[in-house]
Parts: C-alpha cells; structure tokens; sequence
C-alpha cells in the first residue's frame, strides 16, 4: 500500500541555511519540491535561489578519486572509517573544503610519484624477462656467429608456416650490406623460427626498413647488452630485475603505509564532498527573502515527527515546519511510498517494472501478493517440484543477498513455492505421478471430486475461470474506487456497467445451468440491458468493444489450467520414458534430465503468465500509472526504505 504523504514548508533564517540543509540531506525524508512554483503570484519578495559555484568542490572530488584509484584500499579500520567519516561530516562546506586542500598537498605528489616509478618499474620487468626468454632460447646459436667489431646483431623471430621468408630475405640482405652479413636460424619451439642477422652498422637504417617493410618481428638486444656474450647478458638481465623488483616492492610498501594513513580519510572527504555537491544542486529547489529561506516537499507521514523533532533538536524554535493543506490542483503532484509489509514487500518487483501509481490511485501490490502465488501453486501443483523451488530460493536470497533484484526474485519465489506444495497435496502429485506409482501420495477427494488433474480437467477447468471472474471483478471494482476519487462520472457509469455485465452474464448461465430458477432470467437481462447503456455512456464505441476484451479476459485464465496440464503430462513422460529402459542408470538419468527441464520451466512460465494475468487482465481494469516515485533528499537510503 502506499504511505500517506504529508506537503510541509520548512521556514528559517536565511543565516541557517546551510545547517538547516544539512540537517534535512542527513534525515532523508523529504522530497523536495520547487517552493516558487506552489506560491500565490503576489509573493514578488520571495525569489528562487540559484545554486552556488561548486566547480571547486567537484575539482577536489576528481582529484581525490585519482589519488584513491593509485593506492591500494585498506580494508582494516572499519570502526575508524566511521569515526572519521562522522567527523568530516560534521564541519561546514568551507572547513571541508579547506581540509580536503590541505590532505591532497600532503599526499598528492608522494603517491604519484610512487606510483609513476612503480609503473616504470613494471615495464622494465616486463622487458627484461622478455628478452631474457629470447636470450636464453638463442644462445646455442652463439658460437656460429663470428666475432666482429662495428657490427649489429639483430634477433629476428618466425613463425614455421612462414619459414620460407627467411630464403627471400637472404638475397636482399647480402645486396644491402654488400656481402657484410650472416644468418643464421634455427627452431626455437613446435611453432617458432629464430634467426640472428649480423652486419655491419653502415647497413643498420636499410636493414631495419626492409625488414620493416616485410612485416618481420624484430627484437633488438638492448645496446646495454648488444656488445657482450650472451651468457654475460643473461646474468646482467638477472641482476636487473632482481634491483627492479626489490625497488617496486619498497615502493609498494610506502604506498601500502600511505594509504594506512590516509584512505580512510580519503574516502571520508570524497563521500561529504559528493554530499555537500548533491546538496547545492539543489538550491534551484529552495526559496529566499531578505531574511529568511524556503524548503517545501513531501514527507511520509511516519517519518515527520522524527524530521520535526530533528529540526527542533538543531535549531529550537528557529526553524519551523508547517503542514500544508493538500489541494486537488496538486494531488498528481504528490510523489509515491510503497510501505507494504516485509512478505509483500518482494513483489514490488513487478511495480518496478511498469510507472508507479498515481497517489489518488490505491497500490496493487498486495493484491498481486495474493493471486501470483495462487496462480504459480495452481500451475505447478507438484509437490517434488515445490521443495526444489524453495530450496532454490533460499540458495538465492543468502547467496546473492547483495543483489536487490535477485534478493526480490529468491522472495517471490520462496513465497509460491508453498502454493505449489499445497497444490500438489491436492492433486496428488510429486514428481508427476511418480509418488502415486511409488504409494507415497494420492490425489485429495473434496466436494465430491478426485482431484487428478488428468481426470478432474472440467472441474479444474470451472474453478480457474471462476477465479477470473473474481481478479477481474476486483480489478473493475478498485477502478470504481479510483474512478470516485478522482470524480470522473463517465468512469463510474463505466465501471459499474461492467460489474452489472458480469453480474448478468452469470445469472444467465446459472439459469440455463439450472443453478438458478427460471424466474430469474428476466430480472438477468434487464440487468445486462443496464450495464450495456452504462458501458456505452462512460466509454463510448470503446466502451461497447470493452464488452468483448472483458469477457476474453475471463476466460484467458483458463491458461492456469492448461498449462499445469502441460508440466503433469511433461513429468509423465519422464517417468514413463525412465522407466522404460533396460539399463536403470540410463533410465534414472533420462528422467531426471526431462525433471530438471520441467523444473526449469516450472519456475519460467507460471512466472511469465502469472504476471501476464496481472497486467494485461487485471490492471487494464484500472491501472493508469504515471505517478512520481519518492525520492528524498538524503545521503542514504534509510534502513528498511529502497
């Protein structure tokens, strides 16, 4: 249901006004509203308020982002990062500002610098076991090359599909280097080719462009390592990234003793920054005179007395908070609450899906807590299948408890798993007929019926339209409701045009049923002849094609019943199908694959048509959406709240 909103203006000095916004940013209640837009024309002293420069604020921000994303979190003082995040919070936008300043001087230049030789020192790493692999794999081709002076060596590496390049390259490079060079190659592993090419550095810049320009993959020995045996390059190449090592882990451990020292804090200045941003964006929102400021919004009515006595506690008598008189021009203005009880609370998951209600209009959800489950249990029916679904969901809701969505999901389904159990007492099913053959279960006989569902597909078939006719009454009757609210005459003739056509349509077949006296089949028509007048009158030529759409509707729930037939003759099959083969590992594996994938489904349709219900035949009953969603101007949610 939705939460009874309260319209308030809250009235200060204007020399107050940055508590009084703090104050009302950190209780999270109201909704702020636009003050100038609801004031009478002849309040010419009232002005709006323009937002203040913030461009500081939001250069601090980015600045300290940057310095966070360098250091690594310390994931230690929890208590510590609260005490030092209520402390930061408590000292006005200047001091914050001035201290954020005074934290980014002290670490800024420190951590960038760490984390710039850090960078570096990855990269030399990196280079250097890169040439040491290639070293090391070259070095029994060493003692072929020749020992010369002002020449360069150059490693050049080929894939085996590609060998044949290395007999087109030769040619050009004894033309290149008039004869001054040698090549020599040989595997380095199952997919790799190394040559070592020397020759005369005259030649170098030619060499490097025809190779180049053949798209060769070149390595160049550093020139540090160029000059020496191969063998002395590779203890050289060693002792290099053990220094470059030791020096990035010296650096990292500054960084680690920095952030110990300043993360918390960090994040501290960053979070009440943001805060005090989100705050001065929104001073457009807020009123001015001379002496005094405006704040108007839309408070839940359990959250005023702890908002007033907030403002009272900060200010005394200072500020005051009055509560306005709700007018009929502003009732599409006024935001929405879902305050529903904790076992409705998980399907406000499909209102996520769809506008929120208008505050004139009343809250589906609990509605839709009662008939979902229903129609899942009726469809599923099976027991087996019921303890699987609420196993499943309990793995969900404390397995991805973190997640809001999923944690709604795991709850819808927690919820109608029940039904479903229930359900499958009734129809004698667990695991299709498996617990029937196995002498575990039977069908329940009530009212004179043996509720197979194989055998009872009439009376199943008579009980869910009978539950149609009752959802879409229900839908007409809340559009009724919402139609007298709101006072629109034609949507009241409309609505109860449609009631009294099902209320005729029924006595009609109740007499030719013999359910009811003959007497009555005068009295039915008339009834119909009314409801038509009516229907025609409220909703026109759509009105009278509404007639039509209505009793399709009714008889659209027919589905909970063909489609649980469909999951029984599913599980059937695999029963039948398991207990068919010669080998019973076989068979047991083929049944619970086909289990499985009627269990899958189980969960997928009922779902998708139980919602399907809902929204195309219950809410086209009255639903119209477009309400605004209550968005408070807080820091964070509050406990229990979204």
């Amino acid at each position: 249901m939705l939460q009874k909103m309260k319209s308030v203006l809250v009235v200060g000095p204007k020399k107050d006004f940055n508590h009084l916004v703090d104050v009302l940013y950190q209780m999270g209640t109201i909704h702020l509203e636009e003050v100038t837009e609801c004031l009478p024309a002849e309040c010419e002293n009232i002005r709006k308020m323009h937002p203040a420069d913030h461009s500081e604020i939001s250069t601090l921000i980015a600045t300290i982002e940057g310095i966070v994303s360098l250091i690594p979190a310390d994931q230690g003082a929890k208590k510590e990062s609260d005490d030092i995040y209520r402390r930061t919070r408590s000292l006005s936008t200047p001091h914050a500002i001035k201290r954020a300043r005074e934290v980014i001087g002290i670490v800024e230049t420190s951590i960038k610098d760490h984390s710039g030789r850090i960078s570096e020192l990855e990269i030399t790493v990196s280079g250097l076991n890169r040439y040491e692999k290639i070293i090391d794999k070259i070095q029994p081709l060493e003692q072929q090359l020749p020992i010369l002076r002002g020449f360069e060596v150059t490693v050049l590496l080929v894939a085996k599909e590609f060998k044949d390049i290395l007999d087109i390259i030769r040619p050009t490079l004894k033309e290149i280097t008039d004869d001054q060079y040698e090549l020599i190659s040989a595997e380095l592993d199952e997919e790799t080719i190394a040559a070592i090419t020397v020759f005369s550095r005259k030649y170098s810049d030619d060499v490097h462009h025809f190779l180049y320009s053949k798209n060769i993959n070149e390595v160049r020995i550093p020139p540090e390592f160029a000059n020496m045996p191969l063998a002395q390059a590779l203890l050289m190449l060693d002792r290099k990234r053990r220094e470059a090592i030791r020096e990035r882990e010296e650096l990292t451990r500054d960084l680690e003793n920095l952030s110990r020292d300043w993360y918390s804090e960090l994040i501290a200045l960053k979070t009440v920054l943001s805060e005090r941003e989100e705050e001065i964006r929104a001073y457009h929102q807020f009123a001015e005179t001379e002496f005094t400021v405006m704040v108007r919004g839309w408070i839940p009515s359990k959250f005023i007395k702890k908002t007033r006595d907030a403002l009272s506690e900060a200010f005394g008598e200072r500020v005051v908070m009055v509560e306005e008189k709700v007018t009929a021009a502003r009732i599409d203005k006024v935001p929405v609450f879902y305050d529903n009880p904790r076992w409705i609370k998980p399907f406000e998951f499909f209102m996520q899906l769809a506008s929120p209600p208008r505050y004139s209009e009343i809250d589906p959800t609990p509605i839709m807590a009662i008939f979902f489950p229903l129609f899942f249990g009726i469809i599923v029916g099976d027991i087996g299948y019921g303890i699987l679904i609420l196993l499943f969901s309990l793995v969900i809701r404390f397995r991805y408890a973190h997640i809001p969505w999923l944690h709604q999901i795991s709850g819808i389904l927690l919820i109608s798993s029940f039904p479903a159990i229930f359900f499958g007492y009734l129809f004698g099913e667990f695991f299709g007929d498996f617990g029937e053959m196995m002498g575990w279960i039977h069908p329940v006989e009530l009212f004179g019926v043996t509720w197979n569902r194989l055998e009872a597909m009439v009376p199943l078939l008579i009980i869910t339209i009978s539950i149609g006719v009752v959802h879409v009454v229900l839908g007409l009757v809340i559009g009724l409701v919402n139609a007298i609210n709101s006072r629109k005459r034609k949507h009241i003739c409309e609505k109860c045009g449609m009631i009294g056509l099902i209320a005729g349509l029924l006595l009609v077949l109740g007499v030719v049923a013999r359910f009811l006296p003959e007497y009555l089949t005068i009295p039915a028509f008339i009834v119909l002849g009314v409801a038509v007048l009516l229907i025609i009158y409220g909703g026109g030529t759509l009105g009278a094609i509404e007639i039509m759409s209505t009793v399709g509707n009714i008889l659209s729930y027919a589905r909970l019943m063909a489609i649980g037939m469909a999951s029984v003759i599913l599980a059937m099959i695999a029963n039948r199908l398991g207990g068919t083969m010669e080998v019973l590992l076989i068979g047991v594996l083929i049944a619970v694959m086909l289990h499985i994938l009627n269990l899958i489904l189980a969960m997928f349709s009922p779902s998708i048509h139980s919602v399907r219900l809902h929204v195309v035949e219950f809410f086209s009953k009255f639903y119209e959406g477009g309400g605004i969603p209550y968005k408070p101007f807080r820091t964070r949610p509050n406990k229990g709240e979204k």
